[in-house]
């Protein structure tokens, strides 16, 4: 386990430079600050509202499966010759693809489903996931037949406010953080949420809410970075095929509960 400790490490250094620290240009190229001997940072936009992926603790610390993975890939990185700094920049989800296009930050690592129409440069696929419906626990709709017409909520920006567009267009609501989305439906409000498999599992196990029976959509999760922005991507990939080959990421999901989710 030496890598997560030198990722706890690195963590919190790149916590602590989060608030004067500034984007790099995410075409900027990292060849030519290796040959500088400055490291590029590189910027990663996170949306913590979406456990088990992405979460903040109660005394304001990044965790989730998105975020120990990015500590991972960054700290093979280091190991492996790459000139990079990293840091975590918190957003509301649907701001970070627009993030990534006007440069304010280089990556996106926040459980993004793969979408054509998101304008932006997916790595390679790092979980298989879905999305399904999260009712009440003591909710009479117990199909998803029944979601026609109902009142659905999401989050804004996601898969899965396409879903449920498709499912009720006419009653569809789309908040940016899917805790308030989930606190919603627990107070009432909606008949449904729509959200990722693993995500729908973690409120399932409070005993507040069940998750209906049927995949409304099959995805692929990804790390996302400006269109163009291939050196970048190469070197991630390059580390994520190493992360998904360690014992870490067999290690990683299982704690976070994504591999019971799959």
């Amino acid at each position: 386990m030496k890598k997560f400790v030198s990722a706890a490490v690195t963590a919190i250094l790149a916590l602590s430079l989060t608030a004067c620290g500034s984007s790099s240009t995410a075409a900027a190229s990292s060849s030519s600050s290796a040959a500088s001997g400055k490291a590029q940072n590189i910027v990663i936009g996170i949306s913590p509202d979406y456990p088990p992926f992405d979460d903040i603790t109660t005394s304001g610390e990044l965790t989730g499966f998105d975020y120990d993975m990015g500590e991972w890939l960054f700290n093979w990185l280091d190991e492996n010759g790459y000139n990079y700094t990293h840091e975590w920049k918190q957003m509301s989800f649907d701001t970070i693809i627009s993030g990534i296009q006007a440069d304010q930050v280089d990556l996106g690592i926040s459980g993004f489903t793969y979408d054509k129409d998101r304008k932006v440069l997916f790595s390679d696929t790092y979980y298989e996931s879905g999305q399904v419906a999260l009712v009440a626990a003591d909710s009479k709709i117990t199909s998803t037949d029944q979601l026609k017409d109902a009142n659905i909520g999401c989050q804004l920006g996601t898969t899965g406010e396409t879903v449920a567009e498709s499912l009720s267009p006419d009653h569809t609501t789309a908040v940016e953080d899917m805790g308030i989305a989930v606190e919603t439906l627990k107070a009432g409000g909606y008949d449904a949420v729509i959200m990722d498999i693993a995500v729908a599992k973690n409120y399932e196990a409070t005993g507040n809410f069940k998750m209906l029976d049927g995949v409304l959509q099959d995805e692929s999760t990804h790390i996302i970075a400006k269109e163009g922005n291939t050196e970048l991507m190469d070197a991630i990939n390059k580390a994520l095929a190493a992360f998904k080959a360690s014992d870490d990421y067999k290690t990683l999901t299982s704690k976070y509960g994504l591999d019971a989710a799959e």
